[in-house]
């Protein structure tokens, strides 16, 4: 199951994929260090899976591809826009919720990230696995970088670049972000030839929430033993939260 991004509109999906150099290589590798997590926890029974904030389906394609009932490209599954902060399913209905890849963090106060945990937590079974996803915000609250790398798609004149750039609020907690992608001109799939690109800018704001911050928001929200694995442990690209709803006796 896959819950729609609200922010991931029509041109925005049409260009997504573009941030990846190589997107089912992306999939693939993302899809098996969270299945490595989750069977580990879980057990090696595949699991049904919510990813509550699937986007362009990164995760929920490659856990697909791995057996897991959840959402992805291909793949014969439901996927619905909603609200994290009022998931339309039951109680219970999981055995996994994923939000990953810094979805998270665009709840800017304490009370929206607390109502979506909560969420999360009413759809999960007893025993169930919550897995969180951020940039690793206690090293970049350190450094408060203004830029990241530009990022390349293609080759040669169908190149499409990306890159974003943040401004920080005077507190380091929160920051605007811009978007960029070049995408070359006349060229939607971003490999056509030519020198002239188009700009798509999007704009967004982030809370970069410390690890501290987050688990102890998940532990208020009902969970129990947050954790964190670090990329070089579990393999996902970004520092990975782990927690448990509490299992009745």
């Amino acid at each position: 199951m896959g819950y729609h991004h609200p922010l991931a509109g029509t041109r925005r999906a049409a260009d997504y994929h573009l941030i990846y150099d190589d997107w089912d290589g992306s999939t693939e590798r993302q899809g098996r260090a969270l299945d490595t997590v989750i069977r580990s926890v879980l057990g090696q029974q595949p699991a049904t899976v919510l990813d509550c904030a699937c986007g362009i389906g990164t995760q929920a394609v490659g856990l697909a591809l791995r057996g897991h009932r959840a959402a992805g490209r291909g793949l014969e599954m439901p996927v619905r826009a909603a609200d994290m902060r009022a998931l339309p399913f039951g109680d219970g209905s999981f055995d996994v919720v994923v939000c990953a890849d810094n979805s998270l963090p665009h709840l800017l106060t304490d009370d929206d990230l607390l109502t979506a945990l909560g969420e999360m937590r009413r759809v999960l079974r007893d025993g169930g696995l919550l897995l969180i996803s951020t940039r690793p915000y206690d090293q970049i609250r350190r450094s408060r970088p203004v830029s990241t790398t530009p990022q390349l798609h293609g080759s040669g004149a169908g190149r499409t670049v990306t890159f974003q750039l943040w401004d920080w609020s005077e507190d380091g907690e929160r920051y605007d972000l811009e978007h960029f992608q070049l995408i070359p001109s006349g060229d939607e799939a971003g490999d056509g030839a030519g020198d002239d690109r188009r700009v798509e800018v999007r704009r967004t704001t982030y809370r970069a929430l410390t690890e501290r911050q987050l688990a102890a928001l998940v532990t208020d929200a009902g969970f129990d033993g947050p954790a964190w694995r670090q990329p070089e442990d579990s393999g996902f690209f970004q520092p990975l939260l782990t927690a448990r709803r509490h299992a009745a006796p």
